[in-house]
């Protein structure tokens, strides 16, 4: 690799990194914050918030690297061509198409960390994500082990401890069950135990009180008892934990058997296709996305507006690229094999980049079509 091609490498790396740390510290800690009120509230550790918090940061990372490549692109781009580097580049011989050699060393890293992402990382920490989110709602004994707060583990069930005594003795204890409209049903005791059995949680109390309305009369029963167990395994919901997702699925599965794949986790063949598709597609889109900023910002002179012009174009062309991804997902998943439509969008890009890199190299031509629209009678 030239010293050229190093310099410049260097320079996106750099400013690559610094963009990906910020956009991603504003994308996680966005997620994090959402996500600390109901860790928290179910009565879980600091550390269980902090080990989901970090099973998001692939995916997160993953959604962050275009942008940050592109930003990347742009910003220094345009400080080469502000400090005059690209001038003197261009004043020693080099075309335009010399100089975007780096800019596709650079998307080429960035792809690679995109494939590794989008094939291995986020499957994997998406579908621990969902491993860890079951065990943390099936854990009874910390959604309930909450003094001095009125809890509500499931819809009609409220939950009071006054005090948990450093021996695992739970103190005025208050437990309000109305599920059944017909059947409300309340228990008081002064102290009580959770005690696992069966493979279930069973709230013993004793010294206490249950109070049952009989709905015929709206008479209240009330029996003093002196131990009483209950069941509360009952009280939080247990949804069954599905691990086969399709975003969970290896793209080695996918390329194998999509359509056992697609069964397999209840979604059509199109969406399989889709995704294992997709993936290549996203770390493509990394490669454009350098080439485009970068060749976009060659475009014109100096100007001491700046180049802000370039930069809304830039952002303009990027973006009619994500469009076409869009526009072409949806006849994809009606007809799997219509998948090379994917690559559409790194097809479009690729040719922007080409007329883009065209243009800055041959300035004349645009000049002579401008002249000859001016020069054009009205008509």
């Amino acid at each position: 690799m030239a010293r050229f091609d190093r310099y410049m490498l260097s320079q996106f790396m750099v400013l690559f990194g610094f963009f990906s740390l910020v956009l991603v510290s504003i994308f996680w800690i966005n997620k994090a914050v959402r996500m600390f009120d109901r860790v928290i509230s179910d009565g879980q550790s600091a550390w269980v918030f902090a080990e989901l918090t970090a099973l998001t940061l692939p995916a997160v990372i993953g959604v962050v690297l275009p942008i940050a490549t592109f930003a990347s692109a742009v910003y220094v781009t345009n400080r080469l061509s502000t400090e005059s580097e690209l001038t003197v580049m261009q004043a020693t011989g080099y075309s335009p198409w010399r100089m975007a050699r780096p800019v596709l060393y650079y998307g080429l890293i960035v792809a690679a960390m995109m494939t590794l992402l989008a094939h291995v990382l986020v499957p994997l920490s998406l579908q621990q994500l969902e491993v860890r989110r079951g065990e943390v709602s099936s854990n009874i004994t910390a959604k309930l082990l909450t003094e001095g707060e009125f809890l509500h583990p499931a819809a009609g069930v409220t939950f009071y401890i006054r005090e948990i005594t450093p021996e695992g003795e739970l103190r005025n204890v208050f437990l309000s069950d109305r599920r059944r409209a017909d059947a409300p049903a309340t228990y008081t005791s002064a102290k009580a135990y959770l005690v696992q059995q069966g493979g279930g949680t069973k709230l013993v109390m004793l010294n206490g009180l249950a109070q049952n309305v009989e709905a015929t009369g709206q008479r209240l029963f009330t029996t003093h008892f002196d131990d009483f167990s209950y069941d509360i395994s009952r009280l939080v919901s247990q949804s069954a934990l599905n691990v086969d997702r399709i975003a969970f699925a290896l793209t080695p599965d996918l390329i194998r058997d999509p359509a056992g794949v697609a069964e397999r986790t209840n979604v059509s063949l199109g969406t399989a296709v889709s995704m294992l598709h997709g993936r290549f597609v996203q770390a493509m889109l990394c490669v454009v996305a350098a080439l485009v900023g970068f060749a976009t910002l060659l475009q014109g002179g100096f100007s001491r507006f700046g180049v802000w012009r370039q930069i809304v174009t830039a952002l303009v062309l990027l973006i009619g690229v994500k469009l076409v991804e869009g526009a072409v997902a949806g006849p994809v998943l009606a007809a799997p094999q219509m998948w090379p439509m994917l690559y559409l969008p790194i097809l479009v890009g690729g040719v922007l980049s080409w007329l883009l890199l065209y243009s800055a190299a041959n300035p004349s031509l645009l000049r002579r079509l401008s002249g000859a629209r001016i020069a054009a009678p009205a008509p």
